[in-house]
């Protein structure tokens, strides 16, 4: 598995939504990446400061947020954790 440095935590989006609350089907042109995910691993920290996201914790995130990485044939998102905007309750 991956091991982030410094402040970056990597992130596995969710995946994109196939159809509107109404049962419209959305065409993959149309499909917004998901600003949403579940953090994978962390990083230790930096200059002192200890990480406040956790393995296992779900985020929101800004919609341009993070480096995509594909490893292992899974999507990822890289970010710091500066990026993240909000964690959910599970």
């Amino acid at each position: 598995m991956m091991k982030p440095i410094n402040d970056r935590i990597v992130v596995k989006p969710a995946p994109a939504d196939e159809k509107t609350r109404g049962g419209i089907i959305i065409p993959d042109t149309a499909k917004e990446k998901p600003q949403r995910g579940e953090v994978v691993a962390v990083g230790p920290g930096k200059d002192g400061n200890l990480m406040t996201v956790a393995t296992g914790d779900i985020v929101l995130y800004g919609k341009y947020a993070g480096t995509e990485l594909n490893y292992e044939g899974v999507d990822y998102l890289i970010m710091r954790e500066d990026d993240v905007l909000v964690i959910l309750d599970n």
